[in-house]
Parts: structure tokens; sequence; C-alpha cells
């Protein structure tokens, strides 16, 4: 790793001993990713997130006494900075998963090189959605035809992770501006959040994800 370089702090979440000893290869075999701890309950993940402050967390959905989402809810209300990736393979739990925070979804059986980068593009601020997980949403129905034109561009900027500022100055109009149109495409699609709208526009096939 070149000086200077920031590595990505990662923490694992999985009850199961194998599954952790399996992922903690392929992170430590990566350059610029450290494993910082591993935890195999909820409880004992949340305590540990604190203390070590990681940047990425990877999470199963199926814990004992603490669930996955309720972890997740549990990380927002504590208010820990973390970035949630969760490998999981329970595909049908992402909406939940979205909704209370996650910034990616993966199954278990994903490729160790495609781990990796998911791991460093969650890190990055990114939404990584498996297209296996993205199906799980696809019977909800979709209203982008409610958009106007300016707002389909936001929200395509948005679900690339784009701040405010950033999708101000492609379209070259005022960050406020921008701010108008997230709040009217999250008041027309009758959604919570950014997140929640960028997950909107995978699943509705308005990106090229």
């Amino acid at each position: 790793m070149a000086r200077g370089e920031v590595r990505v702090r990662v923490l694992i979440v999985d009850d199961h001993p194998a599954v952790r000893r399996g992922l903690r290869t392929f992170l430590e075999l990566a350059d610029g990713l450290e494993v910082v701890g591993e935890a195999a309950n909820g409880p004992a993940a949340l305590d540990l997130i604190a203390a070590t402050e990681p940047d990425v967390v990877l999470l199963d959905m199926a814990l004992p006494g603490m669930d996955g989402v309720e972890v997740l809810h549990e990380l927002q209300r504590r208010e820990l900075s973390c970035r949630a990736l969760v490998v999981t393979s329970y595909t049908d739990r992402m909406p939940a998963a979205i909704r209370a925070g996650a910034r990616g979804y993966l199954s278990k059986d994903v490729d160790p090189v495609a781990l990796v980068a998911a791991v460093r593009s969650v890190a990055a601020g990114h939404l990584l959605l498996e297209p296996a997980a993205v199906a799980a949403l696809i019977a909800t129905p979709t209203e982008g035809s409610t958009l106007t034109a300016r707002e389909r561009d936001v929200l395509l900027l948005l679900a690339e992770g784009r701040s405010n500022r950033e999708i101000a100055r492609a379209l070259a109009v005022a960050e406020k501006t921008v701010k108008t149109h997230v709040s009217s495409i999250l008041l027309k699609l009758g959604l919570a959040d950014r997140t929640q709208a960028a997950v909107y526009a995978v699943r509705s096939g308005l990106t090229d994800h």
C-alpha cells in the first residue's frame, strides 16, 4: 500500500465461525483493507462498532437475538457512522435492510474479488446492490412517469451517490434548486430519504447499474 493511503477498516458480523473466517481471509488478502474485528451477534456487533469505529460493517441478516435489520436500526439510533454492507443468504430482506440504512446488499456466494470491490465501493459512499437482490424489489409498482424530466435527471445523479452540490454543478443549477427537486422526488414517490430514492432508481431500471 502506498504511503499515506487510507485503509478501509472492516468489521465482520456473522454467527457462523466458518463464514467469518472465509470473509476475513478474502479481505486480508486485499490491499488497503483491514479487518478490525468479528462479532457473532447483534449486541456484540454494536459494542465492537462503537469501540473500533470501522468504515464498513459486513452484516448478516440472520443473527441470534437481534437480526440484521434491528442492528441497522440501532446503528441509526446510536448515530454510529459506519456503512453497512449486508452479506446474506436472504435476498428477500433487502427492502427492509435498505430502508434501515444498509448501503449494499450481496449474497453469501459472492465472488471474493466482487466482495472486495463492494467493500471499497460502499466505503467510498456508493450504494451497491447485487442484481439478484434487486430482483426482490421488482414486484413494487413504479411511478417514474410522475417525475418531471429535470427531476429524473436529479434522481439519476442521486443514484450515483452525488451530493446536492455535485448535482448542481452537473446540471448547472443552484444547489437550492437541487434541494427542491430532491424534496419533490421524495414526496411524489413516497420515499423517506436519498437512499430509498437511489434504490428506487435502480429497481425501476432508470440507471445502468
